[in-house]
Formats: structure tokens, C-alpha cells, sequence
């Protein structure tokens, strides 16, 4: 007969079907397995980099560990926690510097374990009233820094894809609204010229093209000055060119491969001239927005009719997360709720349902984490520990300008840093990447930029100092 790691016993649930649900010495013994790997893990100074692994590898290491009669929980876990795990590089490693990393605090880590132990459900009010309110204070909030009216809401969802492409829907669904003088009963119309389209710089993120080719539509990309940021007077021609076939425009607040933000108070005064949605893609760096030394890089977003911004990336919470906020959250809720039979009770009450404003139905209450550890920390915390991968990466773009052999290829604007090692072709920067990361040094890919290979510091995370930065460096000479 099959045994797990702890023989049945009297207070062992007899009944197969409710052995896995039920509260018994089996899943106590469980849950402090699972528990006392948590705390190692939060708790951890020096958890290791770690690297991937190859499939073949992981077979012989890991075998097979599914059957039909369980292998346990204690040894599910040693797999996980010494086969694994190791095999995943460590995202909030203080010397992870490639995409854009992660670095969520203590206390929102340790607060998505109480939001799946809670079993709270997060897409209407009429079941999670109180998750829900937790989260629309944090969407409140940053609503506020943003300087968007009172009012402004929407909903977090699973990332900056979801929430750009939410967010284009409620638009293009505006501008039918629009073409359409309000009418519910009204045919859905045709843009001017036949297809709706979207403008954006050619140094948008690859999620905006995604949302285009979900949603039927086309992209006009507009090259932006030599120093990447878009500008109106480079917009405004294409709202020229293609007139009201556009029903958006999209602007970027801290690119992905270079951090720029671009033109936003120029852009936005656009819509003096011409009816579009003005959306802001903050995924990455609209966070920057609470330090007083980037700030001043954002005027203009208090005008947008949308925004996003990633908290797993800049704002210390765990993957997943993404804030989608709206001028007018009414513009979402009217593009995105869903009509069903058995979905009445929730869409006729006029209660606030985070499913009503994106993509979504069933979400996970993931804004929770970011609510936790803003009320535990105070604003005054995040705003420091942002301002601090700013300064840093000024510091360290100014040790590259002055080491032969490097070179910026742009001027940092907030914590993403773009540099050459003069002569390198991509093989070479390849090579030392995958050096860095076998002797665990750091995890650092390459980019490109106009067809020139290059490598970025992507900084998040408080705990990278100058010093690991530098070492980083010496291993380019």
C-alpha cells in the first residue's frame, strides 16, 4: 500500500475523495513544509543567481514527478526547492540587471502567500468587497501622483500586454461610440478610409504591435528624434496623414531598452486639435514619476485618458501586476463588461467590478501585495527606494564615460543604462554574458540599438550598489 511521509492515522481523513481538502495532520505537516521554505526564502541575504539548465538535465536530476499515487509533499518540495528552483534564474538578485527585474519587499512577498490562503476571488464586489477596496485605494493613489481628476480609476491586471490592450479596446471602443453619436442600437462603424489605426513611436514596446494585431488594426509607427523621445510636432503629422481613421495615440513613459520618456505635455496637446485617445504605456517607468528627481520628466500624463504601470517591475511587488487606470474608468467599464444570464447579479447593481474595466473575468485580487506593503511603508519609502536606481544610474553612466574602451549610447533619464565596449561584435558580447552568469557574477544580455550590439544595466532594486556595478564593468576590459 502507497504510504506519503506521514502514516494515516485517527485523525486522518479516510475518504479518498476529501483527503486533499481536508484539515488533517498529512496537510499540517504540509503547510509547515511549505511555510518553513518560505521564511528561508524571504529571509534569505544570499540566495544564489542560479542559472538555467538544459531539459535533459533536469530529467536526470528531477525524473519523473507525476503518478498516479503522489510522491509527497516532502519530496515534491527537496525537487523544488535543490532541482528546481536553481534551474530558475533569481529575479530579484541584486546583480540581475537585464529586462526589467524585480525586486518586490518583504512585506509584499510575504503578503501574496496570505492572499492564497485567503481564497479571495477578485472580479466583483459583491464577492471580494474588501480585497476590492484595498486595491482601488492603491489605484486611487497612484491616480493622485499621476495627477489624473478625482474619479480616475480602474483595475490591476496580469501585465503591461493585458493592460495595453485593455486599455486600446475602451479606446477604439470610444471612437465607435463617438462615430455613432452615442447610439446603443447603432451599427458599429467604419473608421474614415476603412481601417482604425493606432500611432505610436517605433521605439514603442512590442506589446502595442500584440494589441494591434489582437484587435484588427494597424499601427503607424512615427521614428522619434536622434534621443529616442516622440514629440507632438512628430505626431501631429501623422494625425495629419491619417486623420480620423486614428483612434489613439500612445506615448511611452520609460521604454523598455532605454528608459525614455517621451514628449508627454507636447503629445497631449494634440488633442487641442484632434480627437484621439491619449494613452501612456508607463509599464516600466512611470514609477519613476514618485521621485523628485524624474518627476519633472512626466508632465503632460495628467492629461492622458489611460495609463499603466507594471508594480512588479518598479514598484516592489511580485509578479503579477499591472495598474490600468482610467481618466473616466466609465469608458472601460462600457468596453469591457460582460453580459451573461448568469453574470446579471453583478453587471445590474452599479458595483464596482475590477472584471468590468479589462480583458478579464476571473482575476486574482494581485494588487493586494503592492496594498500591503504600501501601508505598511508609506509613500515616503517607495519614493526614496526609486530615487535611489535613478542616482545610481547616473553614477555608474558617469564611471562609463570615464573608462576607455566604453561609451553611453544615450544619456540615462531614469534607471536603465545603454552602453558599447568599443570594437565588440555581438558574439563578444554574448560570450561575456554567458560568462558572467556560469561564475554567477551577474545576469547581463546583450541589445542592440540601429543595428549596433550593446549591453544595458536595467536597475530596480535598492540592494545594487555602485561596487557590484563596477565589478560588472571590470570584467569588460
Amino acid at each position: 500500500m502507497h504510504r506519503t511521509e506521514l502514516d494515516l492515522d485517527a485523525n486522518e481523513p479516510r475518504d479518498p475523495a476529501t483527503r486533499m481538502h481536508s484539515t488533517s495532520d498529512e496537510t499540517s505537516h504540509l503547510v509547515d513544509l511549505v511555510l518553513a521554505y518560505s521564511r528561508r526564502r524571504i529571509l534569505s541575504d544570499d540566495t544564489p543567481l542560479d542559472k538555467p539548465v538544459t531539459e535533459a538535465e533536469l530529467r536526470r536530476l528531477a525524473g519523473r514527478t507525476i503518478d498516479e499515487q503522489g510522491i509527497g509533499a516532502a519530496r515534491a518540495l527537496a525537487l523544488f526547492e535543490h532541482v528546481l528552483a536553481p534551474a530558475c534564474i533569481t529575479t530579484d538578485h541584486p546583480q540581475y540587471l537585464s529586462f526589467i527585474p524585480t525586486a518586490p519587499t518583504k512585506a509584499a512577498t510575504a503578503f501574496d502567500l496570505v492572499v492564497s490562503a485567503s481564497a479571495l476571488y477578485g472580479g466583483s464586489w459583491l464577492e471580494g468587497a474588501g480585497a476590492v477596496y484595498a486595491e482601488n485605494e492603491v489605484l486611487s493613489w497612484l491616480g493622485r501622483e499621476f495627477g489624473l481628476p478625482a474619479g480616475s480609476g480602474g483595475v490591476f491586471v496580469q501585465g503591461g500586454t493585458l493592460g495595453n490592450l485593455s486599455a486600446l479596446v475602451a479606446a477604439r471602443e470610444h471612437a465607435r461610440h463617438r462615430l455613432s453619436d452615442g447610439a446603443a442600437d447603432a451599427a458599429v462603424p467604419a473608421p474614415p478610409g476603412g481601417r482604425w489605426k493606432i500611432v505610436c513611436s517605433a521605439e514603442a514596446h512590442s506589446s502595442i504591435a500584440s494589441a494591434a494585431r489582437v484587435m484588427d488594426v494597424d499601427v503607424v509607427p512615427v521614428t522619434p528624434a536622434g534621443d529616442g523621445m516622440l514629440r507632438g510636432d512628430d505626431v501631429r503629422a501623422a494625425l495629419e496623414e491619417h486623420g480620423a481613421s486614428v483612434f489613439a495615440v500612445v506615448a511611452t513613459a520609460g521604454s523598455t531598452n532605454f528608459g525614455i520618456v517621451d514628449d508627454l505635455a507636447s503629445i497631449a496637446e494634440l488633442k487641442r486639435d484632434f480627437d484621439f485617445w491619449f494613452h501612456v504605456d508607463g509599464a516600466y517607468g512611470l514609477a519613476g514619476m514618485l521621485s523628485p528627481l524624474a518627476r519633472h520628466r512626466f508632465s503632460g500624463v495628467e492629461h492622458a485618458d489611460s495609463v499603466i504601470v507594471d508594480p512588479h517591475k518598479w514598484l516592489f511587488a511580485p509578479f503579477d501586476a499591472c495598474a490600468l487606470i482610467y481618466r473616466d474608468p466609465e469608458q472601460g467599464r462600457r468596453a469591457h463588461t460582460q453580459h451573461a444570464e448568469y453574470l446579471d447579479t453583478l453587471t445590474e447593481g452599479g458595483d464596482w467590478s475590477p472584471s468590468d474595466y479589462a480583458a478579464h473575468l476571473t482575476r486574482r485580487a494581485r494588487g493586494l501585495p503592492l496594498w500591503f506593503s504600501l501601508a505598511t511603508y508609506g509613500g515616503t519609502a517607495y519614493r526614496e527606494a526609486i530615487s535611489s536606481s535613478i542616482a545610481l544610474a547616473q553614477q555608474i553612466a558617469d564611471e562609463i564615460e570615464g573608462r576607455d574602451g566604453l561609451s553611453l549610447v544615450r544619456s540615462p533619464q531614469l534607471s536603465v543604462v545603454v552602453f558599447e565596449r568599443d570594437g565588440w561584435t555581438k558574439a563578444d558580447y554574448d560570450a561575456w554574458s554567458a560568462r558572467l552568469l556560469d561564475e554567477q557574477r551577474a545576469f547581463v544580455t546583450p541589445s542592440s540599438h540601429a543595428g549596433r550590439p550593446n549591453t544595458r544595466f536595467a536597475i530596480v532594486n535598492p540592494n545594487t550598489t555602485f561596487e557590484h556595478l563596477v565589478a560588472i564593468l571590470d570584467t569588460m576590459a
